[in-house]
């Protein structure tokens, strides 16, 4: 019975860690069960943006730490029209989320348009207070040179 129940907890372990967005797997030691793991995240709207996330994950643990790095660059074309489909408001939209505890602790990856300094701006930031602090990270991407750039402008 354990045997069994020990192996179906393997399995499932197995196929979370399958994670097909992940790109790096850094062990933080023999004597911990935590790692750091690194994906890539695409802009789903400017496709031309890719992010690469670093945060820990605790193997066996209810809840993962909740910092995070993030670094976002441009990969692909960036377009007027990709600028004109993104929320412009002050908060900006989610764009990527990922629960990292089952006590309701989420990592979210926030895109905000600068359009005054023609900037994408993407943050990485826990839902979760955690000493004191919620846990944040940002990265920016400026559309010059790109295709995009003063296509669009703020209202004065």
């Amino acid at each position: 019975m354990y045997k069994k129940m020990a192996l179906a907890a393997m399995l499932a372990l197995g196929l979370t860690a399958c994670d097909n967005n992940e790109v790096g797997d850094v062990s933080l030691g023999m004597f911990t069960l935590k790692d750091i793991k690194l994906n890539h995240l695409q802009d789903p709207i400017v496709t031309g943006v890719t992010c690469h996330v670093a945060s820990i994950e605790a193997d066996f643990s209810l809840a993962d730490p909740s910092d995070s790095s993030i670094a976002c660059r441009q990969t692909g074309d960036i377009t007027p029209e990709m600028i004109a489909a993104i929320d412009k408001s002050s908060n900006g939209e989610v764009v990527f989320k990922k629960s990292k505890s089952i006590f309701f602790k989420t990592m979210k990856i926030r895109r905000i348009y600068d359009a005054e300094n023609q900037t994408l701006m993407y943050l990485s930031y826990s839902t979760k207070e955690t000493s004191g602090s919620f846990k944040h990270s940002l990265s920016t991407v400026p559309l010059w040179g790109t295709k995009a750039y003063g296509s669009y402008q703020p209202k004065k």
